[in-house]
């Protein structure tokens, strides 16, 4: 379903930019942040304690700056990478933000991983390449573009600012909460893409010549993001931002099954062949659940399920001598 979603931005994105002439990627995202804005930012202002909006911006307002940052630059600066760089090295290249991502969620959410998650990830990332070879071969790669080495970077850039907002978002969505994540990103997100958009792009803005399908392809490009945004942390909150990630990886591909009828792509055996290799890989990263290492500074246990009822009975001893020593 989330593939689904970046697949439906992908195809506004592309009929916006080759049928009207529209390259709006900061407007395009600053409606998705009022979205959010609207629903998740507009939520916070009436819960009470400690979810309250006006409480988390007192103590934690500078940390979703920075996470709000993070998450506008990751958008602008692959969207903006097309026009330096090919398709084929976008698509490689954004590979980059998962061994990111694994090291972030080493580190931070102290997430430790066995021999299967990277097979796992080798297993996807084969599967990307074979998806990059079937877009030569179809001869569905682009121009070089004004400067290929640019375009590289920014979506190097992009890809890492990708992964810091996807473990800062597992962080708070197994740790606090899902509306505080997604209302802290629909404010700051607002905020710092509106002011953004009236420095870069007020002159692409004012250049287009509205009309109802113009319209409709900004509020489909819109709705799939604020599903995309709305969706993600469900399934993060159930599996990890990496796997999230890997799954994700198959997005190019139903774009690419689209395209075969609205924009006249090739098709190739290839294709099929890689979504079947990104799909095992991702089935066997989640085979095997990742375990949580406790930070050395930490002294409580670690809760698992088979350790529930033995630590049940430390708690009931501890009560009983307690109970003995008041007596």
């Amino acid at each position: 379903l989330l593939s689904l979603c970046i697949c439906g931005t992908a195809i506004t994105s592309q009929y916006l930019a080759e049928k009207y002439k529209v390259n709006t990627p900061m407007l395009q995202s600053f409606i998705n942040y009022c979205l959010l804005f609207l629903v998740y930012t507009v939520m916070l202002t009436f819960q009470s304690g400690s979810g309250n909006l006006l409480y988390i911006l007192k103590r934690k307002w500078w940390k979703y700056i920075l996470l709000g940052l993070a998450d506008v630059e990751a958008n602008y600066l692959i969207v903006r990478a097309y026009q330096y760089t090919t398709l084929t090295s976008v698509q490689l290249l954004d590979c980059f933000g998962i061994p990111v991502l694994m090291a972030l969620s080493w580190f931070i959410l102290y997430a430790r991983y066995r021999v299967i998650h990277f097979v796992a990830v080798a297993v996807c990332l084969l599967g990307v390449g074979t998806m990059v070879g079937a877009d030569i071969l179809a001869g569905r790669e682009d121009n070089s573009g004004s400067d290929v080495l640019i375009g590289d970077i920014l979506v190097l850039l992009g890809a890492s600012l990708y992964a810091v907002s996807n473990v800062c978002e597992e962080y708070i969505v197994k740790k606090l909460s899902r509306q505080e994540f997604l209302g802290m990103v629909g404010l700051f997100g607002t905020l710092i893409s509106g002011i953004q958009l009236l420095i870069v792009e007020y002159k692409d803005i004012a250049s287009i010549h509205w009309d109802w399908k113009i319209a409709l392809l900004f509020v489909a490009f819109a709705l799939c993001m604020f599903c995309l945004y709305s969706f993600m942390p469900l399934v993060i909150k159930i599996t990890s931002a990496t796997s999230v990630n890997l799954g994700i990886l198959t997005a190019d591909l139903y774009s690419l099954f689209f395209g075969l009828f609205l924009f006249g792509y090739k098709f190739s055996g290839l294709y099929i062949l890689s979504f079947t290799v990104i799909m095992v890989g991702f089935i066997l990263y989640c085979s095997t659940p990742t375990r949580t290492a406790e930070p050395a500074e930490s002294s409580v246990p670690p809760v698992t399920s088979i350790g529930i009822d033995n630590l049940g009975l430390k708690l009931e001893e501890n009560l009983q001598e307690t109970h003995s020593a008041v007596l």
